[in-house]
């Protein structure tokens, strides 16, 4: 049997046990996910019922035997005029990252895909690359000063060992201006894993606890909405995006189908958050719940009576139903790189930062174009397709 987890006795035996990759029925992909308990949310079936633009597929990676060992879920999107496609894993594969025989996973990955009409590949690898703690990321701030000028705290080994090894096999890491990732390069999480709600608490800095019991005192009530609540949670989003300078480019539609995919799924994996004050919503934020792993995903709020601080009241609810729930962290999602006080992105890291937790740089999307120049041509074309749209 080749193991997930690669034993250094065995590796001599098991570089040359290539894995097989197959398509996996719902019911195989779901059993496999709720064994490993670490996927992304971007990794489960629902999320392709979210890209209604794009086609989807499951694939398993198993051994000889037929053991399943790894999993992702691949969105497919059509080249207009062509019959080739681009190949999206977001936040995946799940597989073994940290195994030395990187091809192993890799190879028959870009065998199907090649065979599946695609002229490139993008993946986003799960390790973490570097992080910096509240403490750190606060002193090192300063006029133009980004994330990367500062040391980190940490450097995790098997993100910057995958990093060399996709290079070496021709994978170029997303961010340039017609490339950039899709998902958030930078995240902010609070752990939670072995503290307890006193322990998170005290993490939190002077202004965010003064201004949750500042919420307390004025009477705000945390409570979890409905499908019913979605259009006003999408009335305080524009009004957020338009104070804050900030475009997601969402419909309300797109809130409503993915909060009936991912609660069909399974119940409660997507909850809304009402923080309200005198009868009114003042504040609404979206978490999500997949495995052992919490996401705050989007928040809005209100122009008026920011005062009484609904969104610090909320923050507070959903970390402590987080902890409830025995999540290992609680992911606060995207966070600006810059350090520099006067920039305008530079708040919403303020506001995290508050709560004692790390910035964590992810090793980030990885693109691949297939064998040829016509399939580099493809994808030249395709990033020009989705820079116009």
């Amino acid at each position: 049997m080749c193991a997930l987890l690669v034993n250094p006795a065995q590796q001599d035996h098991d570089q040359d046990r290539e894995l097989h990759v197959r398509t996996l029925s719902v019911p195989e992909y779901q059993a496999f996910l709720a064994r490993y308990e670490g996927a992304s949310f971007l990794q489960y079936p629902s999320w392709a019922l979210v890209k209604d633009l794009w086609r989807s597929e499951r694939l398993g990676w198993h051994c000889p035997d037929g053991e399943i060992q790894g999993a992702g879920l691949v969105l497919y999107r059509q080249l207009p005029g062509t019959r080739k496609y681009f190949a999206y894993l977001p936040e995946g594969p799940v597989a073994d990252w940290s195994d030395p025989y990187l091809d192993r996973w890799l190879t028959p990955l870009l065998r199907h895909l090649r065979a599946s009409g695609v002229f490139a590949a993008r993946i986003g690898p799960t390790p973490a690359y570097r992080r910096w703690d509240a403490t750190t990321v606060k002193s090192g701030g300063g006029p133009g000063r980004q994330i990367s000028d500062v040391l980190a705290s940490e450097v995790d080994p098997v993100g910057a060992a995958l990093a060399d090894r996709l290079r070496a096999r021709g994978w170029r890491r997303c961010g340039g201006e017609d490339d950039g990732d899709a998902q958030p390069r930078h995240v902010f999480r609070v752990p939670l894993a072995g503290r307890d709600l006193k322990d998170v608490w005290a993490g939190f800095n002077q202004e965010w606890r003064r201004n949750v019991r500042q919420a307390e005192k004025a009477g705000v009530e945390t409570v979890i909405g409905t499908f019913a609540d979605l259009p006003e949670f999408y009335r305080l989003l524009r009004i957020t995006e338009e104070r804050d300078g900030f475009r997601l480019g969402r419909s309300l539609a797109y809130y409503e189908q993915q909060y009936k995919v991912l609660n069909e799924e399974a119940p409660g994996r997507m909850r809304l958050y009402l923080a309200v004050h005198q009868g009114e919503i003042l504040a609404a934020h979206t978490m999500i719940i997949a495995g052992r792993r919490v996401w705050y995903q989007t928040g809005a709020s209100a122009d008026h009576r920011r005062e009484v601080r609904p969104s610090n009241a909320l923050q507070w609810r959903m970390m402590s139903d987080a902890h409830a729930l025995g999540a290992q962290e609680y992911d606060m999602r995207g966070v600006p790189s810059t350090l520099d006080p006067t920039a305008r992105a530079y708040g919403l890291l303020r506001w995290k930062l508050g709560t004692g937790g790390q910035v964590v740089e992810t090793l980030g999307e990885w693109e691949i174009p297939m064998d040829g120049v016509a399939n580099a041509a493809l994808h030249k074309a395709f990033q020009a397709y989705l820079a116009r749209r």
